[in-house]
């Protein structure tokens, strides 16, 4: 096993474990690593310090038997990251949500903090039915499907984190 101190094109860092060079490289081909704080697959190998040994002096037989090497314990600045990889089809859907999310927000009227205000006027018929988006906090969205309002969340991805 080898492990790759990575780097992606916002200059977000992690680690991953592969089971030797060559799997990184047809992992990476593939587009197959991915950047777990944003999803990027444009992914770089990082400088990395070395791993010093002490060499390879002959022991006596008294001596302690040889340790696996062991993964550092992160220490409180550092926290860890939920990883995957993604299929080429998981891929696929992430860019077609992507699409739908563009295609909705480009073709409506983005209206903030009064999207349930706005929503509530034209489920009742106050005004005119437009499409719009915006904000909602968690609790006026469950109001509003209590009320029978049709609305939707937009799609939120890793590439929309910085």
């Amino acid at each position: 096993m080898i492990r790759y101190s990575l780097q992606c094109e916002r200059r977000h860092q992690f680690e991953i474990w592969f089971k030797n060079s060559a799997d990184h490289d047809n992992q990476s081909k593939r587009g197959l690593v991915t950047c777990p704080a944003c999803g990027s697959t444009k992914v770089e190998k990082a400088l990395m310090a070395p791993s010093l040994g002490a060499g390879t002096k002959k022991r006596s037989r008294a001596a302690a038997p040889e340790m696996a090497p062991q993964t550092p314990t992160p220490t409180g600045s550092e926290t860890k990251n939920p990883v995957a990889i993604v299929s080429p089809q998981e891929r696929e859907f992430r860019a077609k949500l992507r699409e739908l999310r563009d295609h909705l927000t480009k073709n409506a009227e983005n209206v903030g903090g009064k999207f349930p205000e706005e929503a509530r006027k034209m489920h009742y018929g106050e005004i005119e039915h437009r499409s719009i988006y915006g904000e909602a906090s968690p609790q006026e969205a469950k109001d509003l499907a209590d009320e029978g309002v049709e609305f939707h969340p937009l799609p939120v991805l890793p590439d929309d984190r910085n």
